[in-house]
């Protein structure tokens, strides 16, 4: 049988736990098949909601081990692309969480609004083909200057 494009992506991911890598490799599929879909929109149900729900939630699974995973990768297409150049493009966004009960989120633009900060690098070749991302850094601001 074929491996899936997430299967030979996160073949290196080590969530501790081999049924979390798989579960991990299925929801990579179910996402990437409709990207702008929320969980419960792209889950095929409550049960399978609420076991993605659980599967973030296992203190095992990191975003920064899935990140390792796929980078792992990048490094891989950047050497097997032997581009002499290969273009690294940052920006900083803010992921708003505004009005939805998460811990440890932080100030962003103003004092009411919640959430975290998010710094990817992604990788590219001149000719545009995307290579992944290779790093990310997600942090939070401090509480609101009325907070304090």
């Amino acid at each position: 049988m074929t491996e899936t494009w997430a299967e030979m992506e996160f073949c290196n991911l080590d969530l501790g736990d081999s049924r979390l890598n798989k579960k991990a490799v299925k929801l990579i599929e179910t996402f990437v098949k409709a990207p702008k879909l929320s969980i419960p929109q792209a889950c095929q149900g409550w049960t399978e909601t609420q076991a993605t729900y659980r599967f973030y939630a296992n203190e095992n699974v990191t975003w920064e081990k899935l990140l390792v995973a796929h980078t792992d990768q990048v490094e891989q297409r950047i050497i097997v692309s032997e581009e002499p150049v290969i273009l690294c493009l940052q920006d900083t966004t803010e992921l708003d969480f505004n009005g939805q009960e998460t811990e440890d989120l932080g100030r962003l633009s103003y004092d009411a609004q919640r959430g975290m900060y998010l710094h990817p690098t992604l990788c590219i070749t001149p000719d545009r083909l995307p290579l992944g991302v290779s790093d990310a850094w997600m942090w939070t601001r401090g509480k609101s200057y009325a907070e304090k």
